[in-house]
This record gives C-alpha cells, sequence and structure tokens, in this order.
C-alpha cells in the first residue's frame, strides 16, 4: 500500500471512530431511559421532556460551536466532546434527582452539537485532502455505533442492571477509541483545492477569514438553501423512524409482529445505501445524487400512500431509506466548504429537523390523519430535492483506478 492510500486509509478508520462514538454513546443513554424512568420515578410527560432537552441542547448550541471551531480547531474539539460525552454517561449513571438529569442531558446535547459538526469538519477535509469520497461509509459507522451499543445494553442487562457498571463499561470503551484514533486526525489547515475550484475556494477563504475576525456572521443565501434541505431531509428520518410502525398497525392494518418492520426497512436501506454511496457520489456526484435520490424517496412513498396494503407501504419505506441516506453526509460535505459557521448552522439545523419534524406530522395526524401526515413526509422529501437545486455542489471526483476500495464499481 502506498503512503498516500496508507494515510488515507489511517485517516478514514479515526474519523469514523468519532462517528462510531457519537452513535455508540446515544444508544447506550437511550437504551437505558427504562432504567432511569424507574429510578428517578418519572412520568411518560418527564421522559418525553429528558428526550427533547438533548436535542435542544444539540440546537441551540451552534453559536458557540462555531467559536469553539475557529478556537480550537475540529481535530481538538472532536476529541474533546467525545471524551465529554463518555463523561456524561458516568454522570447520568449517578445523578440524584430529575432537574440534575435535565441539565446534564442538556449539556449531552451541547456535546453532541460538538462532536457532530467538528467529525463532519474532519470527514470534509478528508475528503479534500485525498480527493477521495468517504462520507457516506463515515456516516453509515454512526449506526453500526448505535448497533453495538444496544447489543452491549442487552449484555450487560443479562448480568447486572446497574448503570453504573454500564455506563462505566461504555465510557471505558469510548475513552480507549477516541485514544486510539486521535493520532489518525487530521490537523486543521486549509485545504489544496483542484486547479479548477481554486479561484471559487480563494474567495470562500476569504470570506470565512472575515467571518473569524468579526465573530458569528449571518449566514449566506447558500448557507440557508442548505441548511432547509438538511431540514426537510432529517424531517423524513425522523418521522420514517417515529412513524413508520403505527402507519403500519393502525392505516395499513398489518399485524403486531409485521409493524416494526418499517423502521427495520428504512434503518436497513439506509445503512446499505451509505456504505455503496460513496461510489455513486464519485460517478454521479454529490448534487445528482442528491436531486434524484430525494425525488425517489418522495414519490416512493407518495405512491406507497396511494396504493396501501403492506407490501406496496414496505416498498415505498424502503424508497425513503434508499433515496435520503446520501442527503445528510452530502450537504455536512457541502456546508464544511463555506467555513465553521455554514457547518454550525447546518447541523444544528439537521438536529432540529430530527427534534421537531416528527411532533409536526403528529401535529398534522392529529388534525386531519396518519395518512395525511405521512404524505407530508413524502412532501418533505421532495422538497429536498427542490433545495438541492439551489446549492453549489463540489465538483465530482475520480476515485483512484487502482484503488478497488474506492472505485464506483466497487463501492
Amino acid at each position: 500500500m502506498s503512503p498516500v492510500r496508507d494515510d488515507f486509509r489511517r485517516s478514514q478508520l479515526a474519523i469514523g471512530a468519532l462517528f462510531f462514538v457519537l452513535g455508540f454513546q446515544y444508544a447506550t443513554w437511550v437504551s437505558r431511559v427504562p432504567a432511569l424512568k424507574a429510578r428517578l420515578d418519572l412520568g411518560e410527560a418527564q421522559i418525553g421532556l429528558l428526550l427533547m432537552t438533548c436535542g435542544i441542547g444539540a440546537a441551540v448550541s451552534f453559536p458557540l460551536v462555531a467559536v469553539l471551531m475557529r478556537r480550537f480547531g475540529s481535530r481538538l474539539l472532536s476529541v474533546l466532546s467525545a471524551l465529554a460525552l463518555g463523561v456524561i454517561l458516568l454522570a447520568l449513571s449517578v445523578v440524584p434527582n430529575y432537574p440534575v438529569t435535565l441539565l446534564v442531558l442538556f449539556l449531552d446535547g451541547v456535546a453532541v452539537g460538538c462532536l457532530n459538526v467538528a467529525m463532519n469538519a474532519q470527514g470534509a477535509a478528508l475528503e479534500a485532502r485525498f480527493e477521495r469520497t468517504t462520507m457516506s461509509r463515515l456516516h453509515a459507522t454512526f449506526s453500526a455505533g448505535s448497533l453495538l451499543a444496544a447489543l452491549l445494553a442487552s449484555g450487560v442487562n443479562a448480568f447486572t442492571g446497574t448503570l453504573a457498571v454500564h455506563f462505566g463499561t461504555a465510557a471505558v470503551l469510548l475513552a480507549a477509541l477516541v485514544a486510539a484514533a486521535r493520532p489518525g486526525l487530521l490537523a486543521d489547515g486549509p485545504p489544496e483545492p483542484a486547479a479548477e475550484e481554486a479561484e471559487e475556494e480563494a474567495v470562500i477563504g476569504a470570506e470565512a477569514a472575515k467571518k473569524g475576525r468579526r465573530g458569528f456572521a449571518l449566514p449566506t443565501v447558500a448557507t440557508l438553501w442548505m441548511g432547509l434541505a438538511m431540514v426537510f431531509g432529517t424531517v423524513t428520518e425522523g418521522a420514517m423512524n417515529d412513524w413508520s410502525a403505527l402507519y403500519l398497525k393502525d392505516v395499513v392494518h398489518a399485524g403486531a409482529g409485521l409493524a416494526p418492520m418499517g423502521i427495520a426497512v428504512v434503518s436497513v436501506m439506509m445503512v446499505c445505501a451509505r456504505i455503496f454511496a460513496d461510489g455513486w457520489r464519485t460517478r454521479f456526484g454529490d448534487g445528482r445524487l442528491v436531486r434524484t435520490g430525494s425525488l425517489l424517496a418522495g414519490l416512493g412513498l407518495a405512491l406507497a400512500l396511494t396504493a396501501g396494503g403492506v407490501v406496496p407501504t414496505l416498498l415505498g419505506f424502503a424508497c425513503v431509506g434508499l433515496g435520503v441516506a446520501a442527503v445528510t453526509p452530502c450537504v455536512y460535505v457541502a456546508a464544511a466548504r463555506q467555513g465553521p459557521d455554514a457547518l454550525s448552522l447546518v447541523a444544528a439545523t439537521g438536529t432540529t429537523g430530527l427534534l421537531a419534524g416528527p411532533a409536526v406530522i403528529g401535529f398534522i395526524a392529529g388534525a386531519s390523519s396518519l395518512l395525511w401526515g405521512m404524505a407530508a413526509v413524502a412532501a418533505s422529501a421532495a422538497l429536498v430535492s427542490l433545495c438541492a437545486t439551489r446549492i453549489t455542489w463540489p465538483a465530482r471526483r475520480e476515485a483512484p483506478a487502482e484503488d478497488p476500495l474506492l472505485t464506483p464499481d466497487a463501492a
């Protein structure tokens, strides 16, 4: 393996570890919400507020994250925020009451916001430095982290129900993973743009430098379009996770055993698509992939809602998972090219979409029916395609022919 390819692999694994950490930490504490509920004697409304508090912390953190990115850089910020997530797990294992738990989870949301921006900045820098697509695979490792956290929770529960043992074990694993990943993370510095993009990147760099001198700046029109694309994309993702099972049960009248298959179909399709999406990005370009994929998600779901029945519905859900899988990675790459302010804002809008989207769909369903609520999800996916036409996407990169893992056909 050549030194360049070896450097790429080392950094790819290190940055992938950050995505894994985020998915692992989130799934670890969410998997023990029932234990927290029993320990603190909480009601359903209080649990809902707990979950929302974490999202609020992440959503409101973007001005702070932009400042921290400029001061510390993505490498240091990603390490510090990842370690903070481990400390937060330890704190959750000993929280004495509900108000303290709310505070800890708000801080968890802030740390999530920091890591989310920093690790995506690292991923975008990796693509720019080596001129290879990898962001979609990095996002797939988030799902892998969530899966392994669920397996760990199941294993620990088989031996003990003590939160301190579970969260302590998870925190040690996170610290070890961060320590192993740290040497492979990219040092912060300006990327070397391709010749045809040099002039555009110079303008972007000059604007980012001006923003850095005067503090957080108002978002540009281009950033707003990216934020809208991220909102509609994450609304689609979040709503499918929260409402697909209920739609299958109450509207399609699927059996109890088939109702959870909605979430499974969407999740499996998203993970598989993200594994292959970097090859598609290389072959077709980010903009074309986002426009086509989100349109497929919207039309596929709309046709499934019209046809009715279990099989058409599951096929429509599969179209959503396949179509929106590349939206988040591609928009993050585009936002990172605009500087830390744009990346922070886009990340915050994504969190807002995940937080508010399912609730909005619930309001629509309550005012009309769940069928119309899911129709709004289909419309949201289609709106991503519209927003994508107003975004300036990175130039399509060519994967080196000698690297079979990075060629379009192998991806």
